[in-house]
Order: C-alpha cells, then structure tokens, then sequence
C-alpha cells in the first residue's frame, strides 16, 4: 500500500558526508513522524534521527552535531545529511514513516528496504 524507496548511501572515507533521502508513495493521506534507523552488522537496530510533520527533531546522542534530519512533505520525503562521517557509522540505514492511509485513515508504520553507508579509509 505504501513504498518507501531510499537513496544515498555508499562508501566514504573518514570525515565525510553523506545525504540519505527517502521517498514514500502510495495510500498516502498524510505522514506524521518520520525518522532514520540504522543496523550495524551483530547489532540491533537503532533510531538515528526522527522528525515530526512540524518538523521538531529528536537525534541519537552518538549523532547530535554531525547529522540533519529534515523533511519536505509536500514530496512525502525525508532526508539525511551525515557530516564528518566515523567508522562507526557504518550500517545499513533504513528510513520510517507513520503513514495515515487514505482510503481507511489508520496508520500504518511503513520502512523502506534500506541502503549501505561504509566508512573506510
């Protein structure tokens, strides 16, 4: 019913940057939270970032001062900057929406199939 389809990911050296989007289409009537999570291989998935429709942010306290979370909802799209990228970042980044459907107004928590961010020199 929904699709959230993310871009941006790949392989960077220490201290770069990344831009993540994520696009969601579909029974979409509105979109209230959005947000980033990541799993780093043996881990648990873990909130990166999150951000309501009126665009109050909330981040994981590894990631305050080096990623924006941010959102256009009139494109149903949420992005990602990541600045001075660390080996721990490293992980696959999903993105998550709190979709209200059109044609029954539930909500519906919908996530994206996920992109690979490396940090490696």
């Amino acid at each position: 019913q929904v699709q959230l389809v993310e871009s941006g990911g790949g392989l960077v050296q220490p201290g770069g940057s990344l831009r993540l989007s994520c696009a969601a289409s579909g029974n979409i009537f509105t979109i209230n939270d959005m947000a980033w999570y990541r799993q780093a291989p043996g881990k648990q998935r873990e909130v990166v970032a999150s951000i309501t429709r009126g665009r109050n942010r909330n981040y994981a306290e590894s990631v305050k001062g080096r990623f924006t979370i941010s959102r256009d909802n009139a494109k149903n799209t949420v992005y990602l900057q990541m600045n001075n990228l660390k080996p721990e970042d490293t992980a696959v980044y999903y993105c998550n929406a709190m979709v209200v459907l059109s044609t029954t107004r539930t909500i519906l928590s919908s996530w994206g199939q996920g992109t690979q961010v490396a940090v490696s020199s």
